[in-house]
């Protein structure tokens, strides 16, 4: 929500790129996630679905990369954003890596 809430102040002209793809791929985190989650019964359908939201985290930090080059957020927010999505990405990657605490 942070990055919806922070978009808004992005520049009209990128409504349709950069705006679009860093709310689309910060969505799909959690949204794989729930997916996954869904299908839990089945580990390589679990794995598969969290895997999917990793890509989503690494886009994202591109997109968050985009966002402090073009000045549309400043250093600290940026810093702020490369360290919650530092701690994502690890509990994704712990996730894939022991699916049987998840899984049924």
């Amino acid at each position: 929500m942070v990055i919806f809430e922070i978009s808004k102040t992005f520049p009209k002209e990128e409504k349709y790129s950069l705006t679009d793809q860093i709310r689309r791929s910060s969505r799909s985190i959690s949204t794989n996630i729930a997916e996954a989650w869904a299908k839990k019964i089945y580990i390589k359908h679990f794995v598969s679905k969290l895997s999917d939201s990793l890509g989503e985290e690494y886009e994202t930090e591109v997109w968050i990369e985009y966002s402090l080059h073009c000045n549309y957020i400043d250093q600290e927010t940026y810093q702020k954003f490369n360290i919650d999505y530092d701690e994502v990405r690890k509990m994704l990657i712990s996730m894939m890596n022991n699916p049987e605490k998840f899984c049924k």
